[in-house]
């Protein structure tokens, strides 16, 4: 069940510079009939130290173990992870489940979009009540709703901040809310119309950052490829935290949907251009930089090279446009990278200092691309850490899409699938 797929580069390179991370109303009952059976199968795990520039971590070879999962809307299937971990269900809402971040307070919040379509039906949902004895949550409070796609919500200096299609608002948040408690604030307007939007792109959602008092904000491009009217679309922008001053920080991005800052170093997850073909572009994880330009829609990334997309070879181009740097990792093309963490100080050697990433899938079923969890690898390459949400090649064998994950403490970390809406707690023996 191991997988592995081999690119040049290092991932020493990232985790150089990674440091610790600082991380009543309108109820509905969580169920409580979720369960997890596993399996009892002997573990075999290399573990080797590396040394580069003083930064010591482990790199880690492990079979994945199959674990039946049991949802409480009825499907049940296997899913594999590396011996010593477990996983169930601690929550499912039965819609799009997105992006989560902790509260001041140290509640779990997420992101709900309800479902594919261009909708203000969206809500941020509260997973409170911790039942560690069954590993679920006992409620879900919806702290918001009637909002429109919402993708993913940070705090910073007492507000919470809510990204939108249309723009990215904030609320005053006290410790222990269960209901927002004022309108919010509107402190930054994107582009949202002529999307076109059908099964997943072009492209809806907005993802946003803090760091060193600064908030930057990801907006996805309006089309598969084209050269942009607007400057605001397929770029990054980065804002004072009230929404002012806000300028471009990085161009050529088709779709930057995963974006965190590891240490002091801005790294995204990235999908390449459709009708290139079934193997090119990668989908891609890089680091960004300001004023940098990452190459849509003139450049894409194939197999660590660099290839100039001969569809615009005519056309104008901007001023930046240049050939951009390679990514640290190419994904299989179609694989969809969404969310990631990097995992700071856990105590199993499969994941201190490691990022998982979620390969959210091909919308195109039959293609088998992504529907699982990854794990960076050393030189650049990428293994399975959590596998099974995809068991054939028609949509009723899709049992959930990875979307975002995020480390808990340093034993247990989430996952969100916006296929069922489950919310997915994996932690180790």
């Amino acid at each position: 069940m191991f997988k592995r797929i081999l690119f040049p580069g290092l991932l020493a390179a990232l985790l150089l510079q990674c440091r610790p991370s600082t991380r009543q109303k309108n109820e509905v009952r969580a169920d409580s009939s979720l369960a997890t059976i596993t399996d009892n199968a002997d573990t075999n795990i290399a573990i080797s130290a590396v040394t580069v520039d003083s930064f010591e971590f482990n790199f880690v070879t492990e079979k994945l173990f199959p674990q039946l999962v049991k949802l409480p809307s009825g499907d049940s299937f296997k899913l594999q992870l590396p011996k010593g971990f477990l996983i169930t269900p601690a929550a499912q809402i039965n819609s799009r489940l997105r992006f989560m971040a902790k509260g001041p307070d140290g509640r779990l919040f997420a992101t709900d979009m309800n479902d594919l379509s261009d909708n203000k039906k969206g809500k941020v949902l509260i997973f409170d009540g911790w039942n560690e004895a069954r590993k679920q949550f006992d409620t879900v409070h919806t702290y918001l709703r009637n909002l429109h796609n919402p993708n993913q919500i940070a705090f910073y200096e007492g507000y919470m901040y809510v990204a939108e299609t249309h723009g990215l608002s904030r609320y005053a948040y006290q410790a222990g809310d269960n209901l927002a408690t004022d309108t919010g604030q509107i402190i930054a307007r994107f582009p949202d119309y002529g999307l076109s939007y059908k099964y997943g792109g072009w492209h809806l959602t907005r993802s946003l950052a803090f760091y060193n008092d600064k908030l930057y904000v990801s907006v996805g491009s309006s089309c598969n490829a084209c050269t942009e009217a607007e400057t605001n679309r397929a770029v990054i922008l980065e804002m004072n935290p009230d929404g002012s001053n806000s300028h471009v920080f990085a161009k050529g991005l088709r779709n930057a949907v995963g974006m965190r800052f590891i240490g002091n170093r801005l790294w995204v997850t990235g999908m390449g251009r459709d009708l290139l073909g079934p193997d090119k572009p990668e989908d891609l994880f890089q680091e960004i930089t300001r004023g940098g330009y990452y190459g849509w829609p003139f450049y894409f990334q194939y197999r660590q090279r660099i290839y100039a997309d001969e569809n615009f070879a005519d056309s104008s181009r901007p001023p930046e446009v240049k050939e951009p740097p390679k990514a640290l990792v190419g994904f299989q093309a179609h694989t969809a990278p969404l969310g990631f963490d990097f995992f700071n100080s856990f105590e199993h050697p499969a994941l201190n200092d490691a990022v998982l990433v979620c390969l959210h899938g091909s919308t195109s079923v039959w293609r088998q691309r992504g529907y699982e969890v990854v794990r960076l690898e050393k030189n650049g390459s990428y293994s399975s850490f959590i596998s099974g949400f995809l068991t054939g090649k028609i949509a009723p064998d899709r049992h959930g899409r990875p979307c975002d994950i995020l480390q808990n403490d340093t034993r247990s970390f989430y996952l969100t699938d916006d296929l069922k809406g489950v919310l997915y707690y994996v932690w180790r023996e």
